[in-house]
């Protein structure tokens, strides 16, 4: 059975006191004299009293606690940003609560409902994939609790942002491609309801646009970022008669699907057709050959989006213009994929 937590009470009825005595002892109150300070502390020590610190925050308005609510836990990705956001929240002696949506509008729905009432001081959100609309957001705004969107965004409500450059990642993509020697460049596009996803298929347009090369509208796959997708795209592709000779996508998952679809239908890479993921997920440098993919540097953009809030926390308005944003530049990572 475990042991009853000491509390100001009862270190109160050891010394023959108030609780309120104890606690502005505890706390250094300038009314309660030297020697009671040093009577209550050594008393608190030997009766092993711990003081109640979310109680304290909550008397204080503070709860010291920020919410975070992603689509999914167990990505690389995340991970990273997730260490990135604690590098900064740490030192400053805030908690980090954690929440996943795995994908679900309605799951992130009651992530923020939990987050509410937990009291948060403020909460940073990766957008589900089912997130079109900004209605349920609208709430943290009305409770004055600070919010920062990071990755998944979405544009019509106030809030702090902190973005990856997809749009120029996705065009440095596509034109180093053609440096290669690439000429019909497809692309696994995502769901396009994320404006991540609308960016880099704006991005390779722009890029084919810029190089004068063909937009087939054929080669372009919608809702291609995850593995299996990424393998039937591949199989389309393969049985094609004007077939692509590189291809660009928008996530590592498929990429590896394309990956491994390719090398059964007897294509090489990079000789026959070029391949490019973007994420820069670990397996991507260990497959044969590797795949060039793009750097979005998880941990950096966690700090950046920590510290948007942060700057909204320290105005004393979640409501501040302009609401403050942080871009991140990615990198191409150049692997033998595409080294044609």
């Amino acid at each position: 059975m475990a042991a009853k937590r000491v509390t100001i009470h009862d270190i109160a009825k050891k010394l023959n006191t108030t609780a309120s005595t104890v606690s502005r002892a505890l706390n250094n109150h300038p009314k309660i004299s030297d020697e009671m300070i040093a009577g209550v502390r050594k008393t608190a020590r030997e009766m092993g009293y711990k003081p109640n610190i979310l109680a304290s925050n909550l008397r204080n308005g503070k709860t010291k606690t920020i919410g975070l609510i992603v689509p999914r836990i167990n990505r690389y990705f995340i991970a990273d940003v997730i260490a990135g956001i604690e590098s900064i929240t740490f030192p400053l002696g805030y908690n980090l609560i954690i929440c996943q949506s795995d994908e679900s509008l309605l799951k992130e729905k009651e992530n923020i409902k939990t987050l509410i009432n937990n009291r948060v001081e403020g909460i940073l959100i990766s957008l589900s994939i089912e997130t079109t609309t900004p209605f349920h957001l609208q709430n943290i705004v009305e409770e004055g609790i600070p919010l920062v969107q990071f990755d998944r965004t979405i544009a019509e409500i106030p809030s702090g942002l902190a973005l990856n450059d997809n749009f120029g990642a996705a065009r440095q993509a596509v034109h180093h491609l053609a440096a290669q020697g690439y000429t019909k460049i497809a692309h696994f596009a995502g769901n396009l309801n994320q404006e991540i996803y609308r960016s880099r298929l704006a991005g390779y347009q722009k890029a084919l646009d810029d190089l004068g090369l063909n937009r087939n509208a054929s080669w372009v796959f919608y809702n291609t970022i995850l593995y299996e997708p990424g393998v039937e795209a591949a199989h389309q592709i393969c049985a094609m008669n004007d077939r692509p000779d590189a291809v660009f996508s928008a996530g590592d998952l498929s990429a590896m699907g394309a990956h491994a679809t390719f090398r059964e239908n007897g294509l090489n890479i990079p000789r026959d057709i070029g391949l490019c993921g973007f994420a820069n997920e670990p397996f991507t440098q260990f497959v044969s050959p590797g795949i060039t993919s793009i750097n979005q540097f998880g941990s950096l953009l966690g700090k950046a989006a920590a510290e948007v809030l942060f700057e909204i926390i320290a105005s004393g308005s979640p409501k501040i213009t302009p609401m403050p944003r942080r871009i991140i530049t990615p990198e191409l990572i150049v692997r033998q994929s595409t080294t044609k």
